[in-house]
């Protein structure tokens, strides 16, 4: 099976790289898996303080849902789909250590949600950040949950209906970029910054953790469930599938 995770420990800190380069570092189930268990690992080391999350290249943290597996999804795969996303959501709210997101440009879709769930972020101003997912004909459920909980319901309409990305001016405006560097200094911002917050007394790091995960549990518990209703209803249409190849015939025009 190929490494589509990396994995290095840098003094307390355990750098986790998203490794599918040549596909925008795009999730498939294998590389979701992969971070789930290296996310595992970086929880039980004592010796690992604060976690960073990347993407390998220069051109995405992540593209979202690798398409040419969602594209095959019917109705009962989407709802296993659900499920999958709800296990490494849980298990990035569920860390005692604080994670780091180094943003090294694009992150899209399900990417984008996961670099929202990190504590902080910290991006160059050619990233762009958001959720196009309406444009595959995809359904924003979770999106809809951590986009409402960060920057509130007005905003979060505004990013699901239009589909639109946000450059990196307007993501710090809106609070979605903590940290904004030169391009070159996004991995070592990150790092010093997971050094910062893992110097820190790491119970009341884990309890802090903790606390913010217990005020959006509820939330989270119906946005699951609701997200298999919805996704079952919407892959049982075909909309998506029809939607996802009209994606890939307009590329194969292009090419």
């Amino acid at each position: 099976m190929a490494s589509y995770i990396l994995t290095e420990t840098i003094d307390t800190v355990r750098r986790i790289t998203l490794n599918r380069p040549d596909k925008l570092n795009a999730w498939n189930a294998e590389m979701r898996d992969m971070l789930i268990e290296a996310l595992k690992e970086a929880e039980a080391d004592d010796a690992i303080r604060a976690v960073v999350l990347t993407g390998a290249g220069d051109r995405a943290f992540g593209a979202g849902q690798d398409l040419n597996e969602s594209k095959t999804f019917d109705a009962n795969r989407a709802e296993e789909w659900m499920g999958e996303w709800k296990v490494l959501y849980s298990q990035l709210r569920s860390l005692s250590k604080p994670i780091i997101a180094a943003l090294n440009g694009v992150a899209a879709g399900s990417a984008f949600q996961v670099a929202l769930l990190c504590d902080l972020r910290v991006a160059h101003p050619g990233v762009l950040m958001g959720q196009p997912e309406i444009k595959s004909g995809i359904p924003t459920v979770t999106g809809n949950w951590v986009m409402r909980e960060l920057i509130g319901l007005a905003r979060t309409i505004d990013l699901t209906l239009t589909g639109r990305m946000l450059d990196a001016d307007e993501a710090k405006e809106f609070g979605l970029i903590s940290r904004l560097v030169e391009a070159d200094a996004v991995q070592d911002a990150a790092l010093d910054l997971a050094r910062e917050l893992g110097a820190h007394p790491p119970v009341a790091m884990r309890l802090n953790r903790q606390r913010i995960a217990e005020v959006t549990q509820a939330s989270f518990d119906e946005t699951m469930s609701s997200g298999v209703r919805i996704q079952v209803e919407a892959y049982g249409t075909g909309e998506p599938q029809a939607e996802m190849e009209k994606f890939f015939e307009a590329r194969r025009k292009r090419s």
